[in-house]
């Protein structure tokens, strides 16, 4: 009867759109005398370092403990026992991960103290994915990090990610994940966004895992970006005011509010930007680059028990970009490909959505979370009807209902993950092009609703048979299916694909470096766009050009590598290979600016990487390193969206494709409570398309190399006051960044901006 029960539930799950997914950490210990006799009903608590957060348990007769449900993020464990000393231990706790920790209490004397040892170096053994982990002072001093639609929390800090043509690339690829608190935020749309999905300042940690994860992390392989955003345990009626004002009359501001009690917590934001200056421009010369945007942000956690959490999280935000252009004719980035001097285009995006999660801890080794969401998303591309050669306009929105739960049990030898995963998506789509080229192409308009639904699967399992070595084994099946397509369109996609992975980590005794290895499948289901109307598909065949519909992406991943924490230092290196099916890539129609995803039949990824951290110098200083040197190559022909049926037999670099990718910054706490903080950026250059064009000014199969020096000052006044200022691309270097025609044709890297900061933080 039990048993149908179950069934029963399972089924009703799928029926209502839910999922299970991992969604926290979780921290085992063990506590003995000096004699190494257990320590039985010590008081142990949890409290996070950045907030009011905690809990507590006690040690059982074997002087264990084990705490679930812990959010990512950096802790302090302290443990207290009649007739013994206090102690306590700083512990960092990453997502899907099992930490453990010894404590050796000693016998009391008199007038003892609580003493807590320094964090350990972040460095997990029990995980076969690179992991980056950033903080809420990482994102607030880092030059530039907490402006609304910067993506610097991230390029500073995590090998081969950067922003090319103004989208973020990492690993060689563009499909990624945004998780809140590892719910996913599902977004098939590639290349048509342009605006930031979270504004940083309401972000508490941003953990960034690198390819190379287990079965319930998705199949993003280029990289998850796991948010835990601010919650009001770190506030008690307090509310913090942001300012800021800087050349191209650029400011960026936000207003928050946060506290909580034992059982309620809440967080609320509100936020604006403008600036003159917001995507790549074509040419050095900022024309026609304006960009603003608002939005608002809420985070309410209600703790019915100590098993039931119940939090409501939502979003949203409207953003709008002007796209720039060349206005002097005769210069070669208009005469040599593509003449941006009669366009004045824009886009305008909205993003929305809400996510519902229920988190209930059955006993001390099990776990459920159950997550419905919703999430809204739009890309709208228009122009004046006038514009030269082409007037176009391409409106997207979709919408994504859905939902995820998981269950995790967490045992002394195993650590095993379950759940499903499902969604239903509905798009509307208008494209349009006016032909003021003097060619005589009619008018062009096409609407599309497609649809599509996806449900997975997942199973993972990490088994640690002894203290120094951790096996991982998980599995994937997906089914993906679109519907709904236009009368003249291609039969829509549907596939189905298991996805195993495996993965292995040995950790050295008394060295304790950790070495990692991993094989892995993925499948990431494609944007579910179409053409059917007849006047489009007359334009694209008068280019030369069809329309396939879209496949998934295929990936086949291994890694291995290594984690080296020294003294607080810690260095981790790693090698990876991708060998990809379906790469997911972007092409646009002619001298437009209709983008068009598409699929090449192959890619190979490789690279190798290299972060390192140093610990914090006389509570002072810190330093941090990313490297990366990678290949990133395609090869075939389109086998799904904008094709020309052209054939590249060899491997050839993909436009994105930049060989070395380095950043060096780090903070420096100074007297009178202020800091100086900084980063430079070194690339060696992207992809060299125009090699060979007469007249392109540019040799060699690369563009030139570029490094940017951003530098930031601040004060603390009080306690109320911080002022800050800052400058990025100090020496205003500028060269041309790459050649891909997206969003106003090529794009120079940006000039140099400098604003002054002011945060206010007053209660209520």
């Amino acid at each position: 009867m039990k048993c149908k029960a179950i069934l029963i539930l399972v089924i009703l799950l799928l029926a209502s759109g839910l999922a299970f997914a991992n969604v926290y950490g979780a921290l085992r210990g063990v506590v003995h005398d000096p004699h190494h006799r257990p320590i039985q009903d010590a008081m142990v608590m949890i409290k996070a370092k950045s907030s009011d957060w905690s809990k507590s348990t006690a040690t059982d007769s074997a002087g264990e403990f084990q705490f679930n449900g812990v959010p990512l993020g950096d802790y302090t464990v302290t443990i207290s026992s009649k007739g013994f000393t206090q102690t306590g231990q700083d512990v960092t706790v990453i997502s899907g991960t099992v930490p453990v920790v010894h404590f050796q209490l000693d016998v009391a004397g008199a007038n003892e103290k609580l003493t807590v040892s320094a964090a350990g170096a972040v460095a997990p053994t029990d995980t076969a994915t690179p992991i980056t982990l950033v903080d809420r002072k990482d994102i607030e001093r880092t030059p530039g990090a907490d402006l609304t639609n910067s993506l610097s929390m991230i390029t500073d800090f995590v090998p081969g990610a950067y922003v090319t043509h103004d989208m973020l690339h990492m690993r060689g690829g563009h499909q990624t994940t945004w998780l809140i608190d590892g719910i996913p935020v599902i977004n098939t749309a590639i290349a048509q966004n342009l605006g930031a999905q979270f504004d940083p300042k309401d972000m508490d940690y941003v953990e960034v895992n690198r390819g190379s994860y287990g079965a319930e992390f998705g199949d993003r392989t280029y990289g998850v970006f796991n948010v835990v955003p601010r919650t009001g345990f770190e506030r008690n009626n307090e509310a913090e005011l942001v300012l800021s004002a800087g050349n191209f009359y650029s400011t960026d501001n936000a207003l928050s509010f946060g506290s909580h009690t034992e059982k309620f917590a809440y967080y609320a934001s509100v936020n604006g930007n403008r600036s003159d200056l917001g995507l790549q421009a074509p040419v050095p010369q900022v024309v026609h680059d304006a960009v603003n945007g608002y939005g608002g942000f809420g985070s309410f956690i209600y703790n019915v028990d100590p098993s039931n959490q119940f939090r409501l999280v939502t979003s949203a935000r409207h953003d709008f970009f002007q796209i720039p252009y060349d206005p002097n004719a005769n210069d070669f980035e208009n005469t040599l490909g593509y003449s941006s001097v009669g366009l004045r285009d824009a886009q305008r995006e909205t993003d929305a959505g809400a996510l519902f999660s229920w988190v209930h801890t059955l006993n001390s080794h099990l776990l459920t979370t159950v997550s419905p969401f919703y999430h809204y998303n739009s890309g709208d591309y228009s122009s004046n009807p006038n514009d030269v050669p082409v007037a176009t306009t391409e409106n997207r929105s979709s919408s994504y209902v859905g939902g995820q739960a998981n269950l995790a049990a967490n045992y002394k030898y195993n650590d095993l993950q379950v759940g499903f995963l499902s969604f239903y998506q509905r798009d509307n789509q208008i494209f349009g092009a006016i032909f003021n080229d003097g060619s005589g192409n009619p008018t062009v308009t096409d609407s599309e609703k497609p649809t599509a639904n996806l449900e997975t699967f997942y199973i993972d399992d990490k088994l640690k048979p002894f203290p120094w070595l951790t096996l991982s084994a998980g599995m994937r099946p997906t089914r993906f299916a679109e519907g709904n397509f236009g009368a003249n369109s291609a039969p829509p996609i549907s596939e189905s694909a298991i996805s195993p992975r495996f993965g292995a980590t040995v950790t050295i005794p008394h060295l304790n470096w950790t070495f990692r290895a991993f094989y892995g499948h993925y499948y990431q289901a494609p944007p579910i766009e179409t053409v059917s109307g007849p006047a489009l598909v007359n334009f694209t065949q008068s280019q030369q050009l069809g329309f396939v519909p879209l496949p998934g992406e295929r990936d086949e991943e291994h890694q291995f590598g290594v984690v080296i924490p020294y003294r607080g230092w810690v260095l981790d290196v790693d090698n990876f290979q991708t060998n990809v099916v379906n790469f997911l890539d972007h092409n646009n129609i002619g001298a437009s600016n209709i983008f068009f995803p598409l699929t090449v039949s192959g890619a190979l990824i490789r690279g190798w990487e290299m972060t390192l951290r140093s610990p914090r110098f006389a509570h002072r200083a810190q330093a941090h390193l990313a490297y990366s040197n990678q290949i990133a190559e395609g090869s075939g022909t389109i086998t799904g969206g904008l094709t020309d049926f052209t054939l590249s037999p060899g491997l050839s670099p993909l436009d994105h494709d930049q060989r070395n990718t380095l950043n060096v910054g780090g903070d420096l706490s100074l007297p009178w409570r202020s800091y100086v903080s900084t980063n430079v950026y070194y690339g060696s250059g992207f992809t060299n398309g125009e090699n060979g064009t007469a007249g392109w000014p540019y040799q060699g199969d690369y563009l030139p190399g570029h490094t940017t020096f951003d530098l930031s000052a601040g004060k603390d006044f009080a306690e109320r006051f911080t002022v800050s200022v800052t400058a990025l691309n100090v020496a205003n270097r500028r060269v041309i960044f790459d050649d891909s025609l997206t969003f106003g044709g090529y794009h120079w890297n940006l000039p140099r901006q400098i604003y002054v900061q002011l945060r206010y933080r007053f209660h209520y």
